[in-house]
């Protein structure tokens, strides 16, 4: 088959969606109800839309004794108060398809239970948000506390996951060089700039739910589950997400909360988090208490690692990230053990953030790396390049591509490396100190089940349909360059559409998973529109084409014609006219990487240069580079911005970001914007992003590896390794602050 002209793909393309949401026309959850007569797939426009406000519990952990309801109730514009009291009773089917962590599922307003601090245990439903919002500081609760459990330095931990290979102990003991290194990691929490918001409406016993979530299809089963409601019962939407990070990456208790009370409201309910009611209502990073132990020989041969891992979780849920992988396949040794456990707290469940596990663990490994590299008196990018594996040494499988030599080349190159002191304290700026750092990335991107649909209409234009989000990286307009290239049309003839469960199903909007499945779907599903167009003009005897092998057949610009004969063709739109045919139409499927038996990772590396005022302590980036082997570049204009923000959100990670806890009760200290920092223009000044050509077509039809996670892996331990290139000091907690370099 004679090869698809690829336009769009590769192209510098700005977002297909970007003017609607520069001009304010783009949906957002929260911003429903709105001024269309209706709304996306046929559903009725919102009408008498009513608001809800949750009343989060005050303490850790114990029981509701009272709700006293009564002067909320009686109080202008509220409707009801719904509370464990009044409630209708839950079915909570089980759901083994849901997105759900391991373990049970909190259940609102169904017992008299508290988990954790900020737990909803009631909900104000009243026909203003003021009226919601007052009619909630007027519920009063009783309760009879238990003392909670929110440090994870003095929890008991969960039983271990383990690996090992080799003999770790005895490696470490015939190591000539060793290193004992405890850190510990602060949790951080996402605040994506759209708050988590749901309106629900029941229409009898179907339900309609616009949410802000990553994962349509995982919002739509757990609801069905919740509710005991068939499939077909349930329509999620979600055209639009402002950002997330893994913050939507499951159905929260608010979604159902809303359900709920606009089924006892028999109204449309709208609810919306606060920005503090973020900070326990949707899930975050754990914190992490992380041994490492770590071994080699006097030129720097890694021998032995013992990885003992503790990580918070909530009581009734077991939360999992994939924290271990990169301990086990980033570097070559013989020997490795690894202990990870959940350590159970009375807080809300922990969720994937961005890079999750692999951006943890590498804080911890690059940040030894650069510790032993310091001990040998060697630089730390050839210590890295004496540790290259040939292959996965965890599973004895190729790598897909593995080009992280050329990564550290290519970086040292462009970030002027050999101007780097290695003597700690050696370069000044006035007051002050300067130091260059580098570090490891690694992600394994994931490559999860999918469908799409594709039609071709009778104009020339063509819709493509999946049930994905974007929560920011550009789905619609990466999906819309894959389909127009596989079509042969141009951009502005494609529509790609997403965010609604009655779409075809996709999986999780996440783990750098949506342009491997999502996109091989898509590609499949317009190969297919595209080649019934090609079968039907060579087998049709007034078309210019009859007769032609259909495997010399291409589109371009919506015309068919020879591969090596342009002038021999006709467009869509003749040959669906004459054939009187008024569209024509296809589903694909992606079924994940299949028989693939290749390591499929995404690498990088990353560089800082950081200043550090002598006296007072304060850190500043100064610039940084990331270097990235990620597969092809579908639109290099998106792949950009995901890089930049990777390393925005790992400038986070390193300096600024760290949830507080009130361990006498729970309660989270700085839940607002105002004291939970993140940075901003002024931190990051100079931020520089090169991704290698080349393609990983291992298990995917497009040559692809998410990107999205693995440009925020390796730059809290880049900046890391910087601050101690600059002071001498080795800061072993996240974030680094001036207190700890005083």
């Amino acid at each position: 088959m004679s090869p698809q002209p690829q336009a769009a793909v590769g192209a510098p393309l700005s977002r297909v969606d970007g003017r609607l949401k520069v001009t304010g026309q783009a949906e957002y959850a929260a911003e429903l109800p709105h001024a269309r007569t209706t709304s996306r797939g046929g559903t009725p426009i919102l009408k008498g839309v009513v608001h809800a406000v949750i009343v989060d519990a005050a303490i850790g952990r114990g029981r509701i004794t009272a709700i006293d309801a009564r002067a909320a109730e009686k109080h202008a514009g509220v409707l009801r108060v719904i509370h464990h009291g009044n409630a209708p009773k839950l079915p909570y089917r089980d759901n083994a398809g849901s997105n759900n962590p391991q373990g049970r599922r909190l259940r609102v307003f169904q017992d008299d239970l508290v988990l954790f601090h900020g737990q909803p245990i009631a909900v104000v439903v009243a026909t203003t948000l003021e009226a919601a919002q007052h009619g909630a500081s007027l519920v009063k609760v009783r309760y009879d506390a238990d003392r909670s459990s929110t440090d994870i330095a003095k929890a008991e931990p969960g039983e271990p996951t383990r690996y090992a290979r080799g003999d770790a102990e005895a490696g470490l003991s015939s190591s000539a060089v060793r290193l004992d290194l405890t850190y510990e990691l602060a949790r951080n929490h996402h605040n994506p700039m759209e708050p988590h918001a749901t309106v629900a409406q029941w229409d009898g016993n179907r339900l309609t739910v616009w949410d802000k979530t990553q994962w349509v299809m995982g919002t739509h089963d757990e609801i069905a589950a919740v509710f005991g409601l068939p499939a077909d019962a349930v329509h999620v939407i979600n055209p639009f997400v402002g950002g997330g990070f893994g913050s939507g990456l499951r159905c929260w208790p608010h979604t159902i909360v809303a359900a709920l009370a606009a089924r006892v409201t028999r109204r449309p309910v709208k609810l919306v988090l606060s920005r503090k009611q973020m900070y326990f209502g949707t899930g975050f990073r754990p914190a992490y208490e992380y041994r490492l132990r770590l071994g080699s020989d006097r030129r720097g041969r890694l021998n032995a690692a013992i990885h003992d891992i503790d990580a918070e979780t909530s009581s009734y849920e077991t939360f999992n990230e994939a924290v271990m992988l990169a301990g086990q396949m980033l570097y070559s040794m013989p020997n490795v053990r690894q202990a990870y456990r959940q350590v159970p707290l009375d807080v809300s469940t922990p969720i994937w953030m961005r890079g999750p596990g692999f951006a943890s663990a590498s804080f911890v490994i690059e940040s030894a790396m650069d510790e032993l590299a310091h001990r040998l008196d060697m630089d730390p990018i050839e210590l890295r390049r004496r540790n290259e594996p040939s292959q996965d040494e965890s599973t004895n499988e190729p790598f897909s591509t593995r080009r992280l030599s050329e990564c550290y080349t290519v970086g040292a190159r462009e970030f002027g490396w050999d101007r780097r002191h290695p003597e700690p304290r050696s370069t000044r700026d006035g007051n002050w100190l300067i130091g260059l750092g580098m570090a490891t990335g690694v992600y394994d991107p994931g490559r999860y089940p999918a469908q799409a649909q594709a039609r071709l209409d009778a104009d020339g234009t063509a819709v493509v349909k999946a049930a994905t989000s974007d929560m920011g990286p550009g789905t619609y307009t990466s999906q819309t360059q894959v389909a127009a290239d596989a079509l042969g049309l141009t951009m502005r003839t494609v529509t790609f559409r997403l965010g609604d469960s009655r779409y075809p199903f996709t999986s999780p909007h996440g783990g750098s998973s949506t342009m491997a499945s999502v996109g091989s779907a898509v590609v499949d599903a317009c190969n297919k529109v595209r080649q019934q167009a090609i079968r039907l003009a060579v087998e049709d005897r007034e078309s210019p084409l009859y007769g032609v092998a259909a495997d010399d057949v291409v589109v371009r610009n919506g015309r068919l014609h020879v591969q090596n004969t342009p002038a021999r063709g006709e467009t869509y739109q003749s040959l669906l006219a004459r054939n009187d045919r008024s569209h024509l139409e296809a589903n694909g499927s992606y079924d994940g990487p299949g028989g693939d038996r290749s390591a499929y990772f995404a690498y990088n590396a990353t560089f800082a240069e950081v200043a550090v005022d002598a006296t007072l302590g304060l850190v500043r980036v100064r610039r940084m580079l990331g270097v990235y082997d990620a597969g092809r570049i579908i639109s290099p204009k998106l792949a950009e911005s995901q890089a930049l923000g990777g390393i925005v959100g790992g400038i986070g990670t390193a300096l600024l970001e760290q949830t507080v806890t009130d361990h006498r009760d729970g309660r989270i200290v700085n839940s607002s914007l105002a004291d939970y920092l993140v940075p901003v223009n002024a931190d990051v000044p100079d931020l520089k992003v090169i991704y290698l050509d080349g393609e990983d077509n291992a298990g995917n039809l497009l040559g692809v590896k998410g990107l999205g996670e693995v440009v925020q892996v390796g730059v809290a331990a880049a900046i890391g390794n910087a601050v101690f290139n600059a002071t001498g000091r080795r800061i072993r907690q996240l974030p680094i602050t001036a207190e700890a370099l005083l």
